[in-house]
């Protein structure tokens, strides 16, 4: 009877080892992921009828959905921050993750409310394979006007591989955001830069509901 147990639990972790092993072999490549990303967002805005109409909610939940979940808001934060992150406690920089968060939440769902007739072209990742932070890079190609460069910075984590830096137009987002971060905190402290994200987030939460009540008064 011992013998059959050891038997069986043998073949239950060997076969849970080959399961994580296939599992690991599955993880996205970084541009395979982004690209993947990037045309179920863009094919969602384009053929949902709700979407199209400005329904922020349905929006929204794309956002939550497909983008946030390969996103690493904690390093995102961390460098907008800058050098104050160390000196913020650990509940600090949760609220400071947090309020990020929704603020970026926020100008996603705006990015993607303007999706019409664009394409996104990708150029050839530049990476070897051992590397574990890559910059993906693409341009949306758009009916008039010029292509707009848009890169993602990725690092490799243990649960596959997280973005953490967008570019568009030459502007890296966490460069964009370190200066005024620098100014509110040397202003008011690390305090008064969540009361700030707070409170623009309340206001974007607020427009955001507007259209939603709208079309529900009509």
């Amino acid at each position: 009877m011992r013998n059959t147990l050891n038997k069986m639990f043998a073949v239950f972790f060997a076969a849970l080892a080959v399961a994580v092993t296939a599992q690991a072999k599955e993880v996205e490549a970084p541009d395979v992921l982004v690209k993947r990303i990037s045309q179920e967002v863009m094919e969602a805005a384009k053929t949902d009828k709700d979407i199209q109409a400005g329904n922020q909610k349905k929006v929204l939940e794309l956002v939550e959905n497909k983008i946030l979940p390969h996103v690493d808001f904690q390093r995102m934060t961390s460098l907008a921050v800058g050098r104050f992150w160390r000196e913020a406690s650990p509940e600090q920089q949760k609220q400071l993750t947090n309020e990020f968060r929704s603020l970026l939440v926020f100008t996603y769902s705006g990015a993607i409310s303007q999706i019409k007739d664009q394409r996104i072209e990708y150029k050839p990742l530049r990476a070897d394979p051992a590397d574990t932070e890559v910059e993906v890079r693409s341009q949306v190609l758009q009916p008039r006007g010029e292509p707009i460069q848009l890169n993602y910075r990725l690092e490799k984590l243990a649960d596959g591989w997280k973005i953490y830096d967008i570019n568009v137009l030459g502007a890296w987002l966490v460069e964009t955001y370190k200066g005024s971060f620098a100014t509110e905190i040397g202003k008011n402290g690390i305090d008064g830069l969540i009361k700030t994200l707070s409170d623009k987030n309340k206001r974007l939460a607020a427009a955001a509901a507007k259209p939603a009540r709208a079309a529900k008064a009509s």
